[in-house]
């Protein structure tokens, strides 16, 4: 059993599924994807626990990774982040954070002289960065195409 230590925003240990496992990965991630179903966990005395749906959540998609093979981590964050927990989530530097912060691009908080981007905020920032990257890819893969510079069936960008 891991522990976990409040206000630290690093991965907990990865996991991997075993190859012993996988029938029974397989088998809960059914079981999860089966729709309208209330789930629940049942204790050691028998008393029964509605699962909430935030941990729900969670759980199926760490199960359906795990049933496609993949290493899972669960990282914790803080709902409110520093601008450079916030930068390093992007995975750009600090001060382009501040600049896209004075410009109203992601909304902040500011607690004294700090400013504190709320996690929601940055993942839908990351979210709309990521379409408009995957749009202007498809973009450029259409003038190329057009040029004659590109194939036009090796494209997976009109997927």
């Amino acid at each position: 059993m891991k522990t976990i230590i409040s206000g630290q925003n690093l991965p907990l240990e990865s996991v991997m599924a075993q190859e012993q496992e996988q029938s029974s990965i397989k088998h809960l991630e059914r079981i999860l994807q089966l729709e309208g179903s209330q789930p629940k966990l049942v204790g050691a005395d028998g008393k029964e626990i509605h699962i909430p749906e935030s941990v729900y959540q969670v759980l199926h998609q760490a199960v359906h990774a795990l049933a496609s093979g993949k290493v899972i981590s669960v990282v914790i964050q803080d709902k409110e982040l520093t601008t450079q927990k916030a930068a390093d989530l992007l995975k750009i530097s600090r001060p382009h954070l501040i600049k896209l912060l004075d410009l109203g691009e992601i909304p902040c908080i500011r607690v004294g002289t700090h400013r504190r981007v709320r996690f929601d905020d940055l993942m839908k920032y990351k979210e709309q960065r990521n379409i408009k990257r995957r749009e202007g890819l498809k973009q450029f893969t259409q003038f190329l195409e057009a040029e004659g510079f590109y194939d036009d069936e090796s494209s997976e960008l009109d997927q």
